[in-house]
């Protein structure tokens, strides 16, 4: 295993290091940095994790927040990330390190403050991403146990989307764009439906999930097969909810900038058409 040389402590659970093999490396872990001297070698083995700074500017960004971070907050976001890594099964992009010590740093300080901030999205993101909505639930509590800071519930679903965009290595601001976008289209549906959706329902479910991969669809430039008879009959039969669903397509067309193939209606007038027997 390669020995490392330690060029400076950034604090007792962080230290850049030149490695033999990559160069200048971040090291991450707890405790590592305690009575650490400049020169001092050290089994790599020894740390947690391991940034390699190839992309300057953000590991940067993570030096710059460090003496921001209470070190007990900061322990326990090194072991949330791990946990999630744990819980995910999968490689994290390492942007998560950066973007949610930042988040939390700045949740954390507003609580203090006594200020409140609402999330307008946690019902869509626990819908959307109930994986990582799960998982951002026991971050939430391990933030708890390991640093005395206790997060509201609507951190649970923030911090789900900084899980979705690491797991499957996607821009934060996507996932907030695209999160934010099917709020928007609920709340089209309801006004034009003059209703409001039971968020518990399994057709609400449905409908969530049924728009978020038309996204991904749309994103990834993939096409759906139209089925002409059944369209005719769905416009003929529910023109309320086939004129909604194209409502609809138009507001995804101007947010996503992309274009929206026609068989998405269809199959988008089967959710509304379901959802408007509910709650007639």
């Amino acid at each position: 295993m390669d020995q490392i040389a330690v060029k400076k402590g950034l604090n007792n659970n962080v230290m850049i290091a030149d490695h033999p093999a990559f160069g200048e490396v971040i090291l991450i872990g707890k405790g590592i940095g305690f009575n650490r001297k400049k020169g001092d070698l050290i089994e790599e083995g020894q740390a947690e994790k391991m940034f390699v700074l190839k992309d300057e500017r953000e590991q940067a960004n993570y030096i710059k927040l460090l003496p921001f971070v209470e070190n007990d907050l900061h322990e326990a976001i090194i072991s949330s990330i791990e946990l999630i890594k744990k819980r995910a099964a999968s490689q994290l992009n390492e942007h998560i390190h950066v973007a949610l010590t930042d988040h939390l740093m700045f949740a954390a300080n507003r609580i203090a403050n006594g200020l409140d901030f609402k999330n307008p999205f946690i019902v869509e993101t626990k819908t959307l991403y109930p994986t990582e909505f799960q998982i951002a639930k026991e971050v939430v509590q391990l933030l708890k146990d390991k640093s005395g800071v206790e997060f509201p519930d609507g951190e649970i679903g923030f911090i789900a989307l900084h899980i979705h965009s690491a797991v499957m290595n996607r821009n934060l601001s996507d996932v907030n764009k695209h999160s934010q976008l099917v709020t928007k289209l609920v709340q089209m549906i309801e006004e034009n439906l003059e209703a409001e959706i039971d968020k518990e329902g399994i057709d609400y479910t449905r409908l969530v999930r049924h728009i978020r991969f038309t996204i991904e669809r749309v994103n990834n430039g993939e096409t759906v097969e139209e089925p002409k008879k059944f369209a005719t009959l769905l416009k003929e039969e529910y023109p309320v909810c086939y004129n909604l669903s194209w409502k609809l397509i138009k507001v995804m067309q101007q947010t996503l900038k992309k274009q929206v193939c026609d068989a998405e209606a269809v199959y988008l007038t089967m959710h509304l058409q379901r959802l408007q027997k509910k709650v007639k």
